[in-house]
């Protein structure tokens, strides 16, 4: 099967570099990104002190820094955060939005690039990899298949997206699926939030959480998703007839009734 190609041109792109620039990111994030090799990446996000997610992002090694992959209209807010926490730390931050760009290939396997960096997409196995480049330098590689493509096979594989199935700031990593999707390294030291994350690890508190649905009809973001009368949660983003929504389990598990949304009738998908 030949890959596929897609540029993410919703994509921004945060830097951190300077001598401190690991250990300090590393106290501030879920995942670990000391022991981070080149060609890898990580995914993390940096929370409240709550322990909700503020911004999600995948980190790539960069030079003598390290690149934060996040949501485009989030960059620049995550560049102040972070910013917040440098105090007398030996590092820089810098907004590289419109400097660089991301494309995601999946469904084959990689070519093999003159220019760019590669690196798998660390969530799963199925969202491929993803190829950091100047913008003109990824023309190279002639997309088959638009963001809105990627976008679809993103929800199939039943990735969350930050800011369309899940409100920042509104959700723990576990409702999140970032427990599930290598986002939360539960060895490392202490991070922003890690007390509550924790605990909702060794107490299996997570109420709720993203599941993916079959998706009979329009169901937009932001829909209710009820069983009958009981309220089970909402819906995030959807295309080609699967979805994602944020539910309460437990009432799924009791629910009598056929789950919809709005006029759209749902089923749970493993």
């Amino acid at each position: 099967m030949d890959v596929r190609t897609a540029i993410l041109g919703s994509r921004g792109f945060v830097r951190v570099a300077g001598p401190d620039a690991r250990t300090w990111l590393q106290g501030l994030v879920t995942s670990d990104v000391e022991t981070l090799a080149a060609g890898e990446a990580r995914f993390a996000a940096l929370l409240t002190p709550q322990g909700k997610i503020l911004f999600d992002f995948l980190v790539v090694p960069d030079g003598d820094g390290l690149l934060l992959d996040c949501a485009g209209d989030q960059a620049a807010a995550l560049a102040k955060r972070l910013g917040f926490y440098k105090l007398r730390a030996a590092v820089q931050v810098a907004d590289l939005s419109g400097g660089l760009a991301v494309a995601a290939l999946w469904g084959g396997e990689p070519p093999g690039l003159s220019q760019g960096r590669i690196v798998a997409d660390p969530r799963l196995p199925a969202l491929g990899w993803r190829v950091f480049a100047p913008p003109a330098e990824l023309n190279s590689l002639e997309p088959t298949d638009s963001e809105a493509d990627y976008d679809a096979h993103r929800i199939a594989c039943g990735a969350p997206q930050g800011g369309r199935d899940f409100a920042w700031g509104d959700a723990f990593p576990h409702e999140a699926n970032m427990d599930r999707l290598h986002g939360v390294d539960f060895r490392k030291g202490c991070y922003v939030g890690q007390e509550v994350v924790s605990r909702v690890e060794h107490r299996g508190l997570a109420r709720k959480r993203i599941v993916r649905v079959a998706v009979d009809g329009a169901a937009p973001a932001g829909t209710e998703v009820r069983a009958g009368d009981v309220p089970l949660g909402l819906m995030g983003s959807s295309a080609g007839g699967l979805g994602l929504a944020m539910l309460r389990l437990d009432r799924v598990a009791d629910a009598a009734a056929p789950l919809t949304a709005g006029d759209a009738r749902l089923a749970l998908r493993d």
